[in-house]
């Protein structure tokens, strides 16, 4: 069995990375941090607070995220909870004008291999 190698935890400022959400628990590793790995597949990196119109954005894309699957801990989502977001698909949905607003501080670092800072920074919800 192959061990996972976790990223660094750091932020889009490289700073440590503060948790995203422990209600409902969130991540990869379901740790309540956007930490990622090689593992990864999709970079659930960006840290967001969901919305009415992004979830059925999403809906419409192919992912219920509004359905719980308890099978694999999944509660299903509401609008107002965080949640740790594939990098592409918060891209997409910016594309599509449909992004949720994100908190920089709670967003891994790898985010910025598929995302500008200069479009998270738009939707920061964490910027003085």
């Amino acid at each position: 069995m192959q061990e996972l190698e976790i990223e660094e935890s750091l932020n889009v400022f490289n700073e440590p990375l503060i948790p995203c959400s422990e209600d409902p628990v969130t991540g990869f590793f379901r740790d309540g941090c956007c930490n990622t790995s090689a593992q990864d597949l999709g970079s659930h990196t960006v840290c967001v607070e969901i919305t009415q119109e992004f979830l059925e954005f999403s809906r419409f894309r192919g992912n219920n995220l509004s359905t719980p699957i308890p099978e694999f801990g999944f509660p299903g989502l509401k609008p107002g909870d965080k949640w740790c977001l594939c990098a592409a698909r918060w891209l997409e949905a910016y594309e599509n004008g449909m992004a949720p607003r994100v908190f920089l501080q709670r967003t891994h670092k790898k985010a910025l291999e598929i995302v500008p800072l200069k479009l998270m920074k738009e939707f920061a919800s964490d910027l003085n």
